[in-house]
């Protein structure tokens, strides 16, 4: 309920942002038999550089998020896991500079190989209650509350 004098949500003034393209990438979030989550360091050179997210990318023209998630874990991490391995969670919707990013987060807990960083990143395996020491993207943080409840 809105304290008095604040004006509750479906009430507020919708503001006028300028349109943006909408970028769906797909991400995963790996958990080992530990209870731990597999975070990845952006690398240097590209947006975001030095922060942690979950591993994942772009999803392609033509491709499912699932499929998509399969194609980046192999390339990021050199890893095999199947579709039916990815367990839907949540998703996250954050507006950047310039375009609006909508991520859904998928559960992963069997997969063939060992994570090992294919594209010079850094890899730390971290409890839920500890994914907070990270620096990670705005679009990531929502997730992190969303993992520690339910891992």
């Amino acid at each position: 309920m809105a304290a008095e004098g604040d004006t509750p949500c479906w009430q507020e003034e919708v503001r006028s942002l300028p349109p943006v393209r909408t970028v769906l990438v797909v991400a995963a979030a790996l958990v080992d038999v530990d209870g731990r989550v597999l975070l990845a360091q952006r690398p240097p050179g590209k947006s975001l550089a030095g922060l942690w997210e979950f591993p994942g990318g772009k999803v392609h023209e033509g491709e499912t998020p699932e499929q998509a998630l399969v194609r980046e874990l192999r390339e990021e991490l050199g890893i095999d896991t199947a579709s039916s391995c990815l367990a839907p969670l949540t998703f996250a919707s954050h507006r950047y500079d310039g375009f609006h990013l909508l991520m859904p987060l998928y559960a992963c807990r069997v997969w063939k190989g060992e994570p090992t960083p294919q594209e010079g990143q850094a890899l730390a395996w971290v409890r839920p209650a500890r994914m907070r020491d990270y620096p990670m993207p705005p679009a990531d943080l929502p997730l992190v509350a969303m993992l520690r409840d339910l891992l």
